[in-house]
């Protein structure tokens, strides 16, 4: 289906994703046309992440991308980490019930579609349509589509062109012309190679095919030049670059793109622009000239320049150890074929791991508490700050005998976390099989590690303060609510997705006597400890006025008037019901809070009209109306703050609205169940902002608790 949806679409490049179990991670199963150490480097995308095929998935909508300048202007961080031209469609995979299952990915060149066509949308939707319920059906049938370690390249390879009689014929052809030809397939492999082309290359054309180029020739393998090679197959547009052998002599590569592969012209000297049909006056954009021996970062080969800004990038991005793990787990792991990777620290004298993956929870807990300091010969102390390479299990237990081994790991590399001067931790990669470390490869994690120690620490610094607000947050929550006979009520408070700030939303049950109450619930403006700290205040000045006995609209002017002199520069919304329970009645007061949803068994729910005032603690003199409500046995009023219903590009009466028509009391059924199910949609997506629910039911007799 992806094949037929590429070459339907004219599209060069397709992929497809599929959610993870947990639905927070797009995982690529499949791809047309992508070289790949792009695929793996994209074989893994969090949903959350802003890059168009999770930003598609996430709001359930295509997305289209019309070449360079709209990709950066749109998704900065893609763009820096494939700076290449094209156009791109992105959509997401949903079975014929709506239910979203993935992604598809489809690129052309940049220029050569300026929108989609009513034919391309069709196709699409056909294709995204029949995967979805592909997957359904396998997951019905105990079959589900799962990814495997990588994505699975689609279409035939190219055979040996040298192998068929075709091939010698196109073969003979091109050696009787003096430059060198190449064809190489859309992973770099060597399909057919000239004499010429071999010739000035200075190596046998057996040696080169099935082979990349790079891999063979030691002196091609440059960061820059294989950017080139990438910008032909991302692009479909012609790229060229100049090198030098090891003999000296300076050649010129042009890399034609086609659906197949690459055709590699290799003219010696410097060639001018114009034999690409172009007429710039000189070297092309395309052109990269670096000498081998000088040119290049060569600490950058393994994984490339826009792969490590790319990371760079996604770290700024982290806020809690586990994210930090995961960015670098997604795009250090494909790239090196790691298997399980590990943040290590110390707390005292012990080794306790932060955060981890790949590795099982007996290994986690074999790890967990451990000496920091493991016995080593004299002669090789252990060093925290030094980064340490141990390719075979032997070399380890050499290094240090009373080391452990866990899920048959056979290599590890030991990456030291270091800011300021001070180690904080160590980054832990192992892999399943005896692993050789090469120069680069050592060179390069070892920088990878200044990114790693970087983002760590604030994300640890951010740990603490959270864990700090998130307890004094708690510490102000009431944990129990009151008893009033005839009353049934529930409560539920939703903490903000793990790594976002706090907020100040809270709520309160007050018994007032034995058969009035008060409700309250409300939001502080901001998502920090001020707004913490300040939520509390609120509830006890609203306490204070509640058992004074004044009515709703004057409860919310007292502590208005109280919250202007406290903090001038934050607001809150809050909404006061005070609950007469003998005469079935409830009078509320709104300072600029949402709207109670009221529902009763066997009849819709209605929203109830508040005539809010303003926000407290802008005007002290601001004044809030009391509106009288009736509430019958049975009725349930839901309380609540925005966390339960905004959503983005949502219109906020639309998603009252939408409360309102789900919000089903029956008789019997348990609060907790019904506040269970307002909540549960809420939580399906991540969230900034914290939901409150507070449910108030009126119940008969004194059966009510």
């Amino acid at each position: 289906m992806l094949i037929d949806a590429v070459v339907s679409t004219g599209a060069h490049i397709g992929a497809v994703y599929l959610l993870d179990d947990s639905g927070q991670v797009l995982q690529m199963v499949s791809e047309v046309g992508l070289p790949a150490p792009i695929a793996r480097a994209w074989a893994r995308v969090r949903t959350k992440d802003p890059v168009p095929i999770a930003v598609a998935v996430r709001e359930r909508r295509l997305i289209w991308i019309s070449g360079r300048e709209h990709l950066a202007r749109e998704f900065p961080a893609a763009a820096l980490a494939l700076p290449y031209p094209f156009a791109a469609a992105l959509s997401p995979i949903r079975c014929s019930g709506g239910e979203v299952r993935g992604g598809l990915l489809l690129l052309w060149p940049a220029g050569y579609v300026s929108g989609l066509t009513n034919r391309q949308y069709d196709v699409i939707d056909r294709t995204r349509t029949a995967i979805g319920d592909l997957v359904r059906d396998g997951a019905r049938r105990g079959r589900p589509v799962q990814a495997g370690p990588r994505p699975r390249l689609l279409g035939p390879r190219t055979a040996h062109a040298a192998d068929g009689r075709a091939g010698l014929v196109a073969l003979e052809c091109l050696n009787r012309l003096p430059e060198g030809y190449c064809v190489l397939d859309v992973e770099g492999r060597a399909t057919l190679v000239s004499a010429p082309a071999a010739d000035l290359l200075g190596v046998a054309p057996s040696a080169l095919l099935g082979r990349r180029l790079w891999e063979v020739l030691p002196w091609l393998a440059d960061p820059s030049y294989e950017d080139r090679y990438r910008a032909a197959i991302i692009s479909l547009q012609t790229t060229h670059f100049v090198s030098r052998s090891p003999a000296g002599r300076r050649l010129t590569f042009w890399l034609y793109p086609g659906l197949s592969g690459i055709t590699l012209r290799i003219t010696p000297g410097v060639a001018s622009s114009a034999a690409t049909g172009t007429s710039t006056g000189g070297v092309s954009s395309g052109e990269v000239t670096l000498d081998p021996v000088v040119g290049g970062d060569r600490a950058l080969r393994v994984i490339a320049v826009h792969e490590i800004l790319n990371l760079a990038t996604a770290l700024a991005r982290a806020v809690t150890a586990q994210e930090v793990l995961d960015l670098v787990a997604d795009h250090v792991m494909p790239v090196y074929n790691v298997q399980a990777l590990a943040i290590l620290t110390a707390k005292g004298g012990r080794l306790r791991v932060a955060a981890s993956r790949g590795y099982s929870r007996q290994a986690v807990d074999e790890f967990d508490g451990r000496p920091v300091i493991p016995v080593a010969p004299e002669n090789q102390p252990f060093d925290a700050a030094k980064p340490a390479f141990f390719s075979t299990w032997d070399q380890l237990r050499a290094t240090y005998p009373d080391a452990i081994r866990s899920d048959g790991m056979c290599a590890w590399a030991f990456l030291p976390l270091v800011t300021s001067g001070q180690p904080i931790g160590t980054c832990v990669l192992a892999y399943d099989r005896p692993h050789r470390f090469s120069t680069d490869e050592r060179a390069t994690l070892t920088a990878l590690t200044g990114l790693i120690a970087q983002a760590f620490e604030r994300a640890r610094l951010y740990d603490v303060k959270h864990q700090l607000a998130q307890c004094l947050q708690s510490s102000l929550l009431p944990h129990t609510l009151p008893h009033v006979p005839g009353l049934d009520v529930a409560a539920r408070y939703v903490p903000a997705t793990p790594g976002m700030d706090i907020g100040g939303d809270f709520y309160d049950l007050i018994r007032l006597s034995d058969t009035m109450a008060a409700a309250v619930i409300g939001d502080v403006q901001g998502h920090d400890v001020t707004a913490a700290a300040l939520m509390g205040q609120v509830r006890t000045a609203i306490r204070a006025h509640a058992s004074a006995g004044g009515s709703a609209g004057d409860v919310l002017a007292h502590t208005n008037r109280l919250l202007v002199e406290l903090a001038p520069d934050r607001f809150t919304s809050c909404l006061y019901v005070g609950l007469d329970l003998r005469r079935h009645t409830a009078r509320l007061a709104s300072a600029g809070h949402l709207p109670p949803v009221l529902g009763r068994p066997g009849a819709p729910a209605r929203v109830v009209d508040t005539s809010p005032g303003l926000l407290l603690g802008i005007d002290p003199r601001a004044e809030y109306a009391t509106t009288e409500l009736a509430i019958e046995p049975g009725d349930v009023l839901a309380l609540y703050t925005d966390g339960l219903i905004e959503e983005p590009g949502l219109d906020l009466g639309d998603a009252i609205a939408a409360l309102a028509r789900r919000f089903r009391p029956a008789a019997g059924r348990p609060l907790h169940d019904l506040a269970e199910t307002l909540i549960e949609p809420a939580t399906l997506e991540r969230r900034t902002d914290d939901i409150a629910v507070l449910l108030l039911r009126a119940a008969s007799g004194s059966a009510a608790g």
